[in-house]
C-alpha cells in the first residue's frame, strides 16, 4: 500500500509512539485484541466528532469511509461509545502538591517537617485547607501507604519523604499519572501539529554525547528547576481559582503544566552496506526544539 508523506510521516511517528506502549502492555499481558479494540473505538469517536454536524442516517457511512472499518463495525461501536467522564478529585495528590509548593510549608526549600495536628502550620491544618470532606487521618494514612509521608515513632510529626509524587508502589495509580500527563501532553501537541486553536506551549532542549556521570549530575539540576517552577505556580493558579470563583466566571477551563526529562543510550551510527559511502560519525548537539 503506497502513503502519502504525509502519511509516511505519521506512519514512523506512529511506529516510535507506540513502542513504548506495546513494551508496556506486554509486560503486563494486555493482549493484543484488547488493544485492537480501543483502537477501532477511537477511530471512531475521532472520526464521529469530526463528523458532529452529520444527520444520524449518513453518519455511520461517513466514519466508515474516514476510518477504513466496515458500517456494521461502525455501528457496533457507536452502540459501544460512551461520553468520557471526569475523573475524580485525587485528594492526596492536592495535599502533596500544597505541601511541597506553599510558602507556609515549603519556605525557600524542601517542603517542612510539621506537627501532626494543630494550628497552620501542621499537616491537620493543611489537609483541611485542600477538603473538608475527608478526615486527615485518612489523607495522611494514603500518602504514608504511597510512600510519600511517614509519621515519627513519637506520632506527633511528619514529614515527606520525597518532594516528587511518584507513587511507586501503587501501579494503578502510576498508570493514572501515565494516562492523564502524557495524554494532556500528546492531545497539546497533536493540536499543535494540526494548527487547531490556541497553540499549547510545548518545548524541549536535546543533547547528546554526554557521559553517564554528567546524565546523574544532571538530576539534581533538574529538580530543583521543577521546584522552583512548581512553587511558583501552584499558589498563581489557586489565586486565579479564587479570583474566578469571586468574580462568578463559569469556571469550565482546566491546565495541565508539565516537566520532564529522559535519558538514555544513543543510537549507534548507521553503518553502510557494501560499496556505500562511510556513514559520518554522528555530530555533538544541543539544541532547542519547539513544535
Amino acid at each position: 500500500m503506497s502513503h502519502s508523506p504525509d502519511q509516511t510521516a505519521l506512519l514512523s511517528a506512529f511506529r516510535q509512539l507506540l513502542r513504548p506502549l506495546a513494551e508496556l502492555a506486554v509486560s503486563r499481558g494486555l493482549p493484543y485484541l484488547a488493544l485492537d479494540e480501543l483502537l477501532r473505538q477511537a477511530m471512531v469517536d475521532a472520526a464521529g466528532a469530526q463528523q458532529a454536524d452529520l444527520p444520524a442516517h449518513g453518519k455511520v457511512s461517513r466514519i466508515s469511509t474516514a476510518t477504513g472499518l466496515s458500517r456494521r463495525e461502525v455501528g457496533r461501536l457507536l452502540d459501544a461509545s460512551m461520553p468520557p467522564c471526569a475523573p475524580p478529585r485525587w485528594l492526596a495528590g492536592e495535599v502533596f502538591a500544597r505541601w511541597t509548593s506553599d510558602p507556609d510549608y515549603a519556605p525557600e526549600g524542601p517542603p517542612r517537617s510539621l506537627p501532626r495536628q494543630g494550628p497552620a502550620p501542621s499537616f491537620d491544618a493543611l489537609a483541611q485547607s485542600v477538603t473538608r470532606d475527608v478526615h486527615p487521618r485518612s489523607l495522611l494514612e494514603e500518602l504514608c501507604r504511597l510512600g510519600l509521608a511517614e509519621v515519627s515513632p513519637e506520632g506527633d510529626q511528619v514529614r515527606l519523604l520525597r518532594e516528587a509524587f511518584v507513587p511507586r508502589t501503587d501501579f494503578t495509580r502510576m498508570v493514572g499519572l501515565l494516562a492523564e500527563n502524557v495524554g494532556d501532553h500528546l492531545a497539546g501537541a497533536t493540536t499543535n501539529v494540526l494548527g487547531r486553536g490556541d497553540a499549547h506551549f510545548e518545548q524541549a532542549v536535546f543533547a547528546d554525547e554526554l557521559s553517564d556521570a554528567s546524565v546523574q549530575a544532571l538530576r539534581p539540576l533538574i529538580s530543583a528547576q521543577w521546584r522552583e517552577l512548581q512553587q511558583g505556580l501552584v499558589p498563581a493558579l489557586e489565586r486565579l481559582m479564587a479570583e474566578d470563583e469571586a468574580a462568578g466566571r463559569p469556571q469550565d477551563q482546566r491546565v495541565r503544566i508539565g516537566f520532564y526529562s529522559y535519558a538514555d543510550a544513543m543510537a549507534p551510527p548507521a553503518s553502510g552496506g557494501a560499496g556505500d559511502p562511510p556513514v559520518p560519525p554522528v555530530p555533538s548537539s544541543l539544541r532547542h526544539t519547539a513544535p
